[in-house]
């Protein structure tokens, strides 16, 4: 199960994620997100676990609960959409 991790503290790491998320299974992969230019924290991030189960323990342990003084706003991710709003090109 892929998850969305939102309000992510600026100092949270793809580390801090994984050791919070790996308490309660196996993680496949922990992903804060950075602006290209800057590499400064979106405030966001992705944590994919492959047992689902666990994914759902983890998400309801977790949700809610502090990490580096930041309270986590946990969801299942949604699939990319083919295209994103406001991203239309002009053809003048």
């Amino acid at each position: 199960m892929n998850m969305y991790i939102g309000n992510l503290s600026y100092e949270i790491t793809d580390e801090d994620l994984r050791e919070a998320f790996a308490h309660y299974g196996e993680v496949a992969s922990a992903k804060v997100i950075k602006d290209n230019y800057t590499g400064v924290s979106k405030g966001f991030g992705f944590v994919e676990m492959p047992n689902n189960s666990e994914a759902d323990a983890a998400m309801k342990a977790l949700n809610g609960s502090e990490l580096k003084d930041s309270i986590l706003k946990i969801s299942e991710a949604r699939p990319k959409s083919e295209k994103r709003r406001g991203s239309r090109r002009r053809n003048w």
